[in-house]
């Protein structure tokens, strides 16, 4: 996907009615449109490519974003560009992989402010206590985490490839951060036995063969669902069919019609 370099504001608020006019009001496209229209320019100016994440809001999302999608793969496509330049419309962690992909080129983040609970719910030091505790385990650490967390695992894995991922260190334990219940919904795909490690414990502990160590991280957003939400979605439209990121409790996981990990 490229955005539209419009030669005037009009234009570009004519385009921004055709995609979302049914989504966003009017007179915030109007005033969406001349921001949009600067950004295009000073984009084309700074040869800059800007990553929109798909929570962006509609109006931005559509037109200033070149190329859109999940916060990996967003970052796989700006390695491959010519721009000199790479604004990331996402939170913190995904500019920190796009800078590990890209380390020769500028990677802003338009707001340093913009977090995610899930990453900033372990630092690298909790990391490497859980290796003096956990002496010779490997660690997997899921994508969304800050880039000193994955400096100091083995491994690094998406939602849709983590149960492989774990299952390529054979049957011994594996320490799995920070997701709780994906590393809950990956222990039941794998057959694991799940532990969830309490952060400050002090001292070396054993794990047994099969075990998948987690970590008490979770994602505010994906925590808020429940399986009432579900049967609620099910009385009044009887034929939908449920999807359940495995970030979400095994519960809804399981109540849902398939478990839909995101591709990264």
């Amino acid at each position: 996907m490229m955005a539209i370099l419009e030669q005037t504001v009009g234009a570009t608020f004519e385009r921004l009615k055709g995609l979302v006019g049914d989504l966003v009001p009017t007179f915030e496209l109007l005033i969406k449109a001349e921001l949009v229209y600067q950004i295009n320019q000073l984009k084309r100016e700074r040869n800059a490519v800007i990553l929109g994440h798909n929570y962006m809001e509609p109006a931005l999302y559509h037109g200033v974003a070149d190329h859109v999608g999940d916060s990996l793969e967003l970052s796989r496509i700006a390695a491959t560009s010519r721009a000199d330049v790479i604004v990331f419309c996402g939170v913190r962690f995904m500019a920190e992989t796009a800078k590990v992909l890209s380390p020769k080129k500028t990677v802003l983040l338009p707001s340093m402010e913009a977090g995610c609970s899930l990453a900033a719910g372990i630092t690298a030091e909790d990391v490497r206590a859980l290796r003096r505790r956990y002496p010779g385990v490997p660690v997997v650490s899921y994508v969304n985490t800050y880039a000193d967390v994955k400096a100091e695992s083995d491994a690094c894995c998406t939602s849709s490839n983590a149960a492989a991922v774990v299952k390529s260190f054979g049957c011994g334990a594996v320490i799995f951060l920070p997701d709780e219940y994906l590393a809950r919904n990956t222990a039941r795909e794998t057959g694991r036995r799940f532990i969830l490690a309490k952060p400050g414990a002090a001292g070396g502990e054993s794990a047994l063969d099969g075990d998948l160590i987690g970590w008490p991280g979770r994602c505010e957003v994906h925590e808020r669902f429940n399986v009432e939400d579900i049967h609620v979605v099910r009385s009044q439209f009887p034929d939908v069919i449920v999807l359940a990121h495995p970030e979400c409790s095994p519960e809804v996981v399981h109540a849902a019609n398939f478990r839909a990990a995101r591709r990264q």
